[in-house]
């Protein structure tokens, strides 16, 4: 089957945008793999997961069921860090579960830095160290096993800032969309009501990041007054919050102050 055969026939099922970004990543498909991808789409399977394929701050990146499909909400992460340190040199970044990589990878092709990525899930490791290499970071990032629940994943007073997009969803949360059915569980929901990751990272992070490091955190819709607790319990100095497109916040950041 050619490849305007196979656009003709799934914007019929999908629609001129999606057919497009299908067979333009797998081109010359079969009439069998067309038919696969079309029960995909039918059964609600993200693009993403179907082509193994996401864009994401300008950079394209490989993902799969084991890691959360890298979102426009996020590069707003990526943006205050960049905004913030793109005129340092050396700096050292730790990103608190990492999946895709595709956060510090963004980060890291934007300025001087370098940098570990921390990983619980062992498939994960595998797709970040996949996109690491792909986009030729190889030198500049590592890929470390370890849970941010474990105040011994990182070393001490390492790094001058910590970036994380930790789990926070609720697990009673009816605001999910249909397409996270299709993300690992483990990225996406959090015990005490989607803030136990919150409270994991406000007590390991200072052991790992240095005196007046920042940490900058993406958090869910209306959580910034509970997060912002959770911090400055635990003796972090508030810097400011960022909102994304939207108009939501959706980034907020801390000084660590020992």
């Amino acid at each position: 089957m050619t490849t305007n055969q196979a656009f003709t026939i799934l914007s019929n099922i999908s629609g001129p945008h999606i057919a497009r970004i299908i067979t333009d990543a797998i081109p010359n498909m079969s009439k069998l793999k067309l038919w696969y991808i079309s029960r995909q789409l039918h059964a609600g399977i993200p693009v993403a997961k179907i082509i193994h394929n996401k864009w994401f701050y300008g950079l394209q990146f490989y993902t799969n069921k084991y890691t959360l499909d890298p979102r426009p909400d996020t590069e707003t992460l990526v943006d205050a860090v960049i905004n913030d340190y793109n005129r340092a040199t050396n700096i050292r970044i730790a990103d608190l579960g990492t999946g895709t990589g595709c956060i510090i990878c963004a980060i890291i092709k934007n300025i001087n830095a370098s940098g570990i990525a921390l990983e619980k899930s062992r498939p994960a490791i595998l797709v970040a160290r996949k996109n690491i290499q792909t986009l030729n970071l190889g030198d500049k990032i590592s890929v470390k096993h370890g849970n941010f629940n474990d105040p011994h994943a990182l070393e001490y007073d390492s790094f001058d800032v910590i970036v994380s997009n930790p789990p926070y969803i609720a697990h009673n949360d009816p605001n999910v969309d249909s397409g996270a059915m299709h993300d690992p569980k483990c990225a996406l929901y959090a015990d005490d009501n989607g803030l136990a990751a919150y409270k994991q990272i406000a007590k390991n992070a200072k052991i790992w990041l240095k005196d007046c490091g920042r940490i900058y955190l993406e958090i869910g819709i209306g959580m910034e007054s509970d997060v912002t607790q959770i911090f400055e319990k635990e003796h972090w100095k508030f810097i400011k919050q960022i909102s994304d497109l939207g108009g939501i916040i959706r980034v907020l950041v801390f000084e660590n102050i020992k």
